[in-house]
């Protein structure tokens, strides 16, 4: 598969005023990043402001503890100097790539829905028809993204995120400067979740949304077969 992956992750390091750390979900960029690599896809990384993205603490634990893929993640030098030296989504154009992914993580919350070049990195995919995919929290990618009519463009279409009750079970629904999955029903997105912890992916047409990091490989073989099918086409 010679896909063109543009893979946004966060650049903020802090949950709002608590000044507790956060970052990227460690498991929601190795899985889907490692799926789509492996089957032969191209990977370009970006964040809204460029430079280091910040890896929430939370999600590694000492090097040799930790799920065969976060481990993968951790010794692959070459991936962690991209990941300390990202360009910016400004950069580039959601339309130039098969598929725009956003792995989540906290941090997701503060910069994705405000950062104009992801904004525009997704609506220009969504127009172009590309596809679009988001693990967790990364779905704040999609919030203020618009398609050409001006509506949503999670409007009337199928989606899915961390779910509320999963906010108020981790204690940050009063944190966050949103609640994810009542902002996405508020666009007229017609969300289906899962149970807490449950591994949980939808599709519906370019849009393809997982529900926590439990679900990231759900997402990414989700995306394996939507790009199959659009080569074919």
């Amino acid at each position: 598969m010679s896909s063109r992956i543009l893979m946004i992750v966060t650049s903020n390091a802090r949950m709002g005023e608590t000044g507790k750390p956060t970052g990227l979900w460690a498991e929601e960029l190795a899985v889907p990043y490692y799926a789509l690599v492996d089957a032969g896809a191209e990977v370009t990384l970006a964040s809204p402001a460029g430079g280091p993205a910040p890896i929430d603490p939370g999600s590694l634990k000492p090097m040799g503890q930790n799920d065969p893929v976060v481990e993968r993640f951790l010794a692959d030098e070459a991936l962690q100097a991209r990941i300390a030296a990202t360009p910016k989504a400004e950069d580039f154009d959601g339309a130039d790539f098969d598929a725009v992914f956003f792995p989540g993580g906290h941090g997701t919350m503060w910069d994705l829905p405000v950062d104009a070049g992801v904004t525009r990195a997704v609506e220009r995919a969504f127009a172009a028809k590309k596809l679009i995919a988001s693990v967790c929290h990364g779905a704040a990618g999609l919030v203020t993204a618009r398609r050409p009519d001006g509506q949503s463009i999670v409007k009337d279409l199928r989606v899915n995120a961390f779910t509320d009750a999963e906010e108020v079970a981790v204690g940050l629904e009063k944190v966050v400067p949103f609640m994810l999955e009542a902002r996405l029903r508020e666009l007229g997105g017609r969300f289906e979740g899962a149970a807490n912890w449950q591994p949980f992916a939808v599709r519906d047409g370019q849009l393809i949304t997982g529900q926590n990091p439990q679900s990231s490989h759900l997402v990414a073989q989700e995306l394996l077969g939507a790009l199959a099918e659009a080569s074919r086409q």
